[in-house]
């Protein structure tokens, strides 16, 4: 349950399973030294190519300035202008002010694997951590559970912090949500 309420307010899933990208061997080279590449999930896929769709408002296989900021934000990433018209410049190759779905899907992967996955994760808990004490008590997760349009019984949300409350005080602290997170509980 708590790995998929982590973004209540967005309209995908990407941030909702941080840890969802695999790896795979990949024989690019970083600084030298051989790296691993994350590859994207099916539903990360699936994700890019819904908001690519929702956003062609004229359905004409291609986005404009407006359309591509719109899809970006809807994918979580917080872009300004300057980073919409880079994304332009640099993928718009016959001079329309739009990009093709491909271009869309080659930008928005290679976004979303440079994307650091401690960084999601503490910005999930962010999320959930609306009164800023640096722990998830059970009236945090009833208001993600509300915000998300779920009932769940009391003590039902009890269980889910007492299997994951370590020091037994009653909340999830930021290291008890990085281990739910990774799987490491």
């Amino acid at each position: 349950f708590i790995t998929n309420l982590c973004l209540p307010t967005c309209t995908c899933t990407l941030l909702r399973q941080p840890m969802s990208l695999s790896l795979r061997g990949d024989d690019s080279l970083h600084k030298g030294r051989r790296r691993k590449r994350r590859e994207l999930t099916e539903e990360q896929k699936q994700e890019i190519k819904e908001a690519f769709d929702l956003f062609d408002t004229d359905k004409d296989q291609a986005i404009d300035y407006h359309e591509l900021k719109v899809a970006m934000r809807a994918l979580g990433f917080e872009v300004k202008k300057p980073d919409v018209l880079k994304v332009l410049r640099d993928y718009d190759r016959e001079g329309t002010g739009k990009i093709t779905f491909q271009d869309f899907f080659e930008v928005m992967s290679d976004w979303i694997r440079d994307r650091d996955p401690q960084e999601e994760i503490l910005k999930a808990f962010d999320l959930f951590d609306d009164d800023h004490t640096g722990k998830i008590s059970i009236r945090n997760l009833r208001r993600v559970a509300r915000d998300l349009g779920e009932t769940i019984a009391e003590d039902e949300l009890r269980a889910m912090i007492d299997e994951f409350d370590t020091d037994g005080d009653g909340e999830i602290s930021r290291e008890d949500f990085i281990a739910i997170m990774t799987g490491d509980t």
